[in-house]
């Protein structure tokens, strides 16, 4: 695993622009000028091998994750993940009927010295999917031809469609994004989403969240045209949805109408996973030591809330690495993970962004940060398979 520099392709910005990339505050650079956040002057160079072990990391993490799931449902230590008891029961259900799930994100720690190891797992809400999949494949084949990318999540999500259709209520899907996203980012995720199942042979159908309404006498959701909604994508988290009357209409309409990510996502997409992971497998060489509400024994650790996002809300606690970043998180609870902070290239810190489609590990995309959270401030840079 290197970190190269790169020569930007003439024009890049129009590039990335037309092929989706229309999103992406500024990042950092180690000096604190701007930096772009899709940042092709840059990037990292991997053996196959380096590949080849982080690809059967991932699919066994994510069946460990799974294990863990039903683990946590047939003892219903929902409790540890502050979820409301009100939707104990729906979650179950939904496990137990196996609602299709599409994607997630295992964000990990390697350096090429190593097993990866998880630090979580983004299986709700997922984003940077358009980066990883289509925008870093053609600079590749632009700049490096010959050369190979782990990054087969486009065709995968196709055929995850094509997989999962015939176990939704309709073969017409309506995606949805929150019209309270400013940046964008969302909007751009859920449209390459939809562009997927229509290649799928799909019927597809696009909305904010915020337009969707309710019929109190079918006791269903319909859309703009009053048509009922029988499958919905949304890039909204379970945890926000319940909080609410929408979300108790969600739940309380299942499995008449069926949302993807599923309602047992709640759990994959919680921090208390990576506790009971831990419980699970102790020891496992993909996993760092991880409780629940306090550090145990750890002396070196990060604290992150339980249903915290973008890095807000965490805190390391280790000599000479001590930071604290703000936020609104953390009232559901923390988890405390060892501290392994993430290694250093050239003043700065990649995360790896593994994705899993359906159940397969299907590519990766790397967000690089200057500090050792890796937060919405973070760049994308690309990343090639030597040959």
């Amino acid at each position: 695993m290197r970190r190269e520099l790169s020569v930007p392709r003439p024009n890049w910005q129009r590039t990335v622009s037309d092929q989706g990339l229309v999103f992406g505050a500024p990042a950092s650079r180690v000096d604190g000028t701007p930096r772009p956040y899709w940042d092709e002057s840059v990037h990292y160079a991997f053996d196959m091998s380096d590949v080849l072990s982080m690809e059967a990391d991932v699919e066994l993490l994510h069946n460990m994750c799974m294990e863990a799931v039903d683990n946590v449902v047939l003892t219903e230590r929902y409790r540890d993940f502050g979820i409301q008891e009100w939707v104990w029961p729906a979650i179950a259900e939904s496990w137990k009927r196996r609602d299709p799930h599409l994607y997630g994100r295992f964000d990990l720690r390697y350096d090429g010295r190593g097993p990866a190891k998880m630090l979580e797992y983004n299986a709700d809400t997922p984003t940077s999917l358009l980066e990883a999949s289509v925008i870093q494949w053609n600079w590749k084949t632009d700049v490096h031809p010959d050369d190979d990318q782990w990054n087969s999540i486009h065709e995968k999500l196709v055929e995850r469609w094509a997989e999962i259709g015939g176990n939704l209520p309709s073969a017409e899907l309506h995606f949805t994004w929150s019209g309270g996203d400013a940046s964008g980012e969302d909007h751009v995720t859920v449209a390459y989403l939809q562009e997927t199942a229509a290649e799928a042979g799909m019927n597809t159908v696009g909305l904010a969240i915020e337009e969707i309404g309710w019929d109190p006498l079918l006791k269903r959701f319909v859309d703009l045209e009053e048509a009922t909604m029988n499958t919905v994508v949304k890039l909204y988290p379970w945890e926000w949805m319940t909080d609410d009357q929408f979300g108790r209409h969600a739940v309380e309409s299942l499995p008449a109408t069926l949302w993807v990510e599923p309602l047992w996502k709640m759990l994959l997409s919680n921090k208390a996973l990576l506790a009971v992971m831990w419980e699970m497998y102790p020891g496992h060489p993909n996993l760092l030591p991880a409780y629940l509400d306090d550090p145990g024994l750890l002396t070196e650790y990060v604290r992150k809330p339980r249903l915290g996002r973008e890095g807000a809300n965490i805190q390391i606690v280790a000599p000479g690495y001590e930071t604290q970043t703000g936020g609104v998180y953390g009232k559901e609870g923390f988890v405390y993970q060892l501290f392994d902070p993430l290694p250093d290239f050239d003043g700065y810190r990649p995360v790896l962004g593994a994705w899993v489609v359906g159940d397969q590990a299907a590519g990766l995309g790397i967000r690089e940060s200057v500090g050792l959270v890796t937060d919405d401030g973070a760049a994308f840079v690309p990343h090639r398979i030597v040959e």
